[in-house]
């Protein structure tokens, strides 16, 4: 659901929250999106901060991430549903937003080395 505002309304209705938008404040990038509420709680409670890879389980998003072509990721999310490793459903959503958003709204491309940079190893 969309709802068009003109920007004087919007600053007249929410002046500070048009000023901080305005000037970038708090500003956060969504890089990706991410359906699957308890894998992302799993990841977050890894304790990334010390190792940014201590008990971490790559998961389909991941190996979406690594795709080249959406015939690639197709393939995954395929896989990964017959092997019993995501749900149906789970597996239809994310072809729908294959689909609707590309091959990039589940992230950056993790081109080879990926791990070893963030870790800071590179």
């Amino acid at each position: 659901m969309a709802i068009e505002m003109d920007r004087e309304k919007f600053r007249k209705l929410f002046p500070h929250l048009a000023e901080e938008i305005e000037r970038g404040v708090k500003k956060i990038s969504i890089r990706a999106v991410r359906w699957d509420v308890e894998a992302g709680e799993r990841l977050a409670a890894t304790g990334a901060e010390n190792d940014p890879w201590r008990g971490y389980m790559p998961d389909v998003i991941a190996f979406i991430r690594r795709c080249d072509t959406e015939e690639q990721a197709l393939e995954i999310i395929d896989y990964l549903e017959r092997k019993g490793d995501i749900t149906p459903e789970y597996a239809e959503k994310l072809r729908r937003q294959l689909r609707e958003k590309g091959l990039r709204s589940f992230g950056p491309k993790k081109e080879p080395g990926y791990y070893f940079r963030v870790a800071g190893y590179l």
